[in-house]
């Protein structure tokens, strides 16, 4: 009875219709129903062969090995290329920006539901490739098709100091010489007339949409509305301290009574080969967390382990907003309120530069500057209303990241998801078998 009932071609339509309209209500474009007409005719009319790569009615009812394959890797790719849009997709730490909580080597999953998935922007795009073509090269997309930024009802919000992923503001403009490396802050060292017409170190410069380009991981350190400030490498939000996390380093100054520190003692305390910055055999210099830091404090043969602090008011021109005006580093920022969707700013000339890329670029509007005088798409503006919510986002390895103290605000159609848990760890200083890191294996992210 029941295997008849599920073999039944009412029930298969009335049941994967359901499914299928409830995702058209989650997705809020209401066109894709006419989708309906088409599972109508697959489970019941069969007036059209949408299978066309298998016949029809092939002899004995089955289809050749080939055919059967072909099958599997269509559905494969289509199932897999709608779980990666909607619900969850992996990610690599890339860099060691956010050591020691994360690690290089982490293979992660990031949940695009705990936010919302955003629909895409350029929805004609090759399968499980972001921006590339591997081993071609060239784009992996088609921009002839573009969509508006559009998320779906997720299961919260962006909230303070979350581990979020998302797109790398900078990244509309990309040198494919140095496609690692921000466009903007190459055309500060270089000069924008080197940098676009040198291709043979700089390659063509090209643009992206917000959706093909680089994905970052960082920590949410501010929501829309916060205020941010960095006081001797210490973030106040909303002038309270933030929260220390376990993983959070800064790099430090080791200084030795003229004896080498021994690797294996390194080793123990995870800095890589990579972070380990060598003067001479009686001075080192390594990103540390506190812990860490204390541990080599107890070292025999260390005189002495100081953090690296820059002083207020020494001003680093890569800093945001790359302005005279806002004479910061890397451990003195601010004060800045992060940006909130409907809240309206008296706009000068003054504090223009703190908010010109999220008018013009972010929020596409035709910005000009006439000496005193600000226009806004043509017109004169001396306020202006914010389209969308924007995020503060840095890495807890607070000397080693490029992050929102470099490029400003995070947009929220920027946000890609939030990183839920490790499911595999490789230490790229090792080899196999002993380069898997067993303890960090379907940890959670946090």
């Amino acid at each position: 009875m029941i295997r008849s009932v599920i073999s039944n071609k009412w029930f298969k339509f009335i049941t994967v219709g359901t499914l299928y309209a409830l995702w058209v209500i989650w997705l809020g474009s209401y066109l894709w129903f006419l989708g309906l007409a088409v599972i109508f005719d697959i489970y019941i009319t069969g007036k059209v062969h949408w299978a066309f790569w298998k016949k029809k009615n092939p002899p004995n009812g089955k289809q050749t090995k080939v055919v059967e394959w072909v099958d599997a890797i269509i559905f494969a790719v289509i199932a897999a290329t709608f779980i990666r849009m909607f619900f969850i997709e992996a990610y690599t730490i890339p860099t060691s920006s956010m050591e020691k909580s994360m690690l290089v080597g982490d293979y992660l999953f990031v949940s695009k539901t705990a936010y919302g998935p955003k629909t895409p922007n350029t929805p004609l795009s090759f399968p499980f490739v972001h921006n590339t073509m591997p081993i071609v090269g060239g784009k992996s997309y088609s921009e002839a098709i573009e969509r508006p930024y559009h998320r779906l009802a997720g299961f919260t919000h962006v909230k303070n100091n979350d581990v979020v992923v998302f797109h790398f503001p900078e990244g509309d403009t990309v040198a494919l010489g140095m496609p690692t490396q921000s466009y903007y802050q190459l055309v500060r060292h270089y000069g924008k007339a080197r940098v676009t017409s040198d291709t043979r170190n700089f390659g063509d410069i090209i643009s992206r949409p917000v959706d093909k380009r680089e994905n970052y991981i960082k920590r949410c350190i501010g929501i829309a509305g916060d205020k941010i400030e960095i006081k001797k490498g210490q973030v106040f939000v909303n002038d309270k301290p933030q929260k220390h996390f376990d993983g959070m380093q800064y790099n430090y100054i080791v200084e030795t009574n003229g004896t080498s520190i021994n690797p294996k003692a390194l080793d123990k305390l995870h800095i890589s080969e990579a972070d380990r910055g060598v003067f001479s055999s009686e001075r080192y210099m390594f990103p540390l967390t506190d812990e860490a830091a204390e541990t080599l404090r107890g070292f025999a043969n260390v005189k002495s382990v100081t953090k690296i602090l820059e002083e207020p008011e020494a001003w680093e021109p890569d800093i945001f907003p790359s302005d005279k005006r806002f004479p910061w580093n890397v451990d003195n920022f601010g004060p800045i309120t992060i940006p909130a969707k409907g809240a309206r700013i008296d706009l000068t000339v003054d504090n223009l530069p703190l908010y010109r890329r999220v008018i013009d670029i972010y929020e596409d509007n035709d910005l000009e500057v006439d000496g005193d005088v600000i226009k806004i798409n043509g017109e004169v503006a001396t306020s202006y209303t914010f389209k969308m919510d924007y995020y503060w986002m840095m890495g807890d390895n607070r000397h080693n990241s490029a992050d929102s103290r470099y490029w400003g605000f995070v947009p929220e159609d920027h946000v890609v998801g939030k990183a839920k848990f490790i499911w595999l760890s490789l230490d790229k200083d090792k080899s196999f078998p002993s380069n898997i890191r067993l303890r960090r294996m379907f940890s959670g992210v946090k």
